[in-house]
């Protein structure tokens, strides 16, 4: 996966529904491959998950409502409950409109430690790579600095593709996008209560690190797409509070629990 990862790019996001996300995979399929992690899989896609850290007073949701022009995010990604995969540390950077990312692989053993506030050494890691242990290291100073724990899961399932001989293009599908409130450190894939933020819209993230390909302009143009924001953990997050305040509204108004499910 380390090879896969843009370390530095520039990122446009794009809302799509289901018949336009079809005529994009026509159009990119021309110039594109899939890569490793959805070739083989059912429709090309596979399941992501992240918890997202943040303080008690979602410094770094507001950075994001607010765009601020230098801002983070810290995460822990993983793909599965399987005891014996890792997880990755990652610290996602915006720097003006350029996207900085550093990650570390950690033993899953060693995750619930480092987040209670452990500090890593190599032991921790599945990778020998230096930087990966410098990541998780400066994760854990952001984490501390800011008093940040689990605030969100958020869960979705990715497409992507990348331009073939290389990673300077990266074109991913994240569809199902979803998240709940979860403010213990545990790496599970199963959502009780999830919010969708989206809706049946679909996330399509154009990820590159040189030019923009004039072949993805002409097809914007032609496919009249426009360029938005679709950050999941704050859609997530105004989801959760959306329904926080319906609730205590229904329970003010004595409109009894068994019957709140019908009004959402």
């Amino acid at each position: 996966m380390e090879d896969q990862m843009q370390t530095s790019r520039f990122e446009r996001k794009y809302m799509l529904n289901e018949k336009q996300a079809a005529l994009v995979r026509e159009f990119i399929r021309c110039h594109m491959v899939l890569d490793d992690f959805s070739v083989g899989k059912p429709d090309g896609n596979y399941p992501v998950h992240s918890l997202y850290l943040d303080s008690d007073r979602l410094q770094t949701y507001w950075a994001t409502i607010q765009m601020e022009k230098t801002r983070f995010k810290l995460r822990v990604r993983y793909y599965d409950e399987n005891p014996t995969s890792p997880v990755f540390f990652e610290i996602k950077r915006r720097v003006n409109e350029c996207i900085l990312k550093q990650r570390g692989v950690v033993k899953r053993e060693a995750a619930v430690g480092i987040l209670s506030g452990q500090f890593p050494d190599q032991s921790c890691m599945v990778s020998g790579n230096p930087k990966h242990l410098v990541a998780v290291q400066n994760f854990c100073h952001l984490m501390l600095r800011m008093h940040a724990t689990p605030k969100v899961h958020v869960a979705y399932e990715r497409e992507a593709w990348l331009s073939p001989g290389n990673n300077s293009l990266r074109i991913t599908f994240d569809k199902y996008v979803r998240g709940e409130e979860r403010l213990e450190p545990k790496f599970i894939t199963h959502m009780a209560h999830p919010v969708y933020p989206f809706v049946k819209l679909w996330v399509l993230e154009v990820k590159y690190t040189n030019r923009f390909p004039m072949w993805l302009g002409d097809m914007i143009r032609q496919l009249d797409m426009l360029q938005t924001g679709a950050a999941k953990y704050c859609g997530c997050i105004n989801n959760i509070m959306e329904d926080e305040k319906r609730t205590k509204q229904m329970r003010a108004e004595g409109i009894p629990s068994a019957h709140f499910e019908k009004y959402f």
